[in-house]
């Protein structure tokens, strides 16, 4: 899922307190220093798409994200790898770029899998 620019800082904002926060409490930790109304209607759209939920306390909403911030990198990539043409050839130039602690990190996740699914 991609996210426009302000949606992303929201999101960081909010996976930087798992907590939760209220909407006053993201626009001012957002060094654009957005309306409390612009972010609110961010955290609405957020919210539409799954990736925030709120609870009510008192007058306002606590917001929360509803997944981490490393499930949403992995959302992300094989959302990337659903548009290439050529996905072994994505992987490979995808391979290519990467440090060697992401290569290790890489062989390490698809030797466990492996274990996870009976060795197919």
């Amino acid at each position: 899922m991609r996210l426009g620019n302000l949606e992303r800082s929201v999101m960081e904002a909010l996976w930087d307190r798992p907590d939760g926060m209220f909407a006053q409490e993201v626009a001012d930790a957002l060094d654009s220093r957005p309306a409390v109304t612009t972010v609110l209607t961010v955290l609405v759209r957020l919210s539409r798409k799954g990736m925030v939920a709120r609870e009510r306390r008192g007058r306002a909403h606590i917001y929360r994200a509803t997944g981490d911030r490393d499930a949403f990198v992995a959302q992300a990539m094989q959302a990337a790898l659903d548009e290439a043409g050529d996905v072994a050839a994505a992987v490979s130039h995808f391979v290519g770029t990467v440090s060697p602690e992401v290569a290790t990190a890489l062989r390490e996740a698809l030797d466990g899998r492996g274990d996870d699914e009976g060795g197919a």
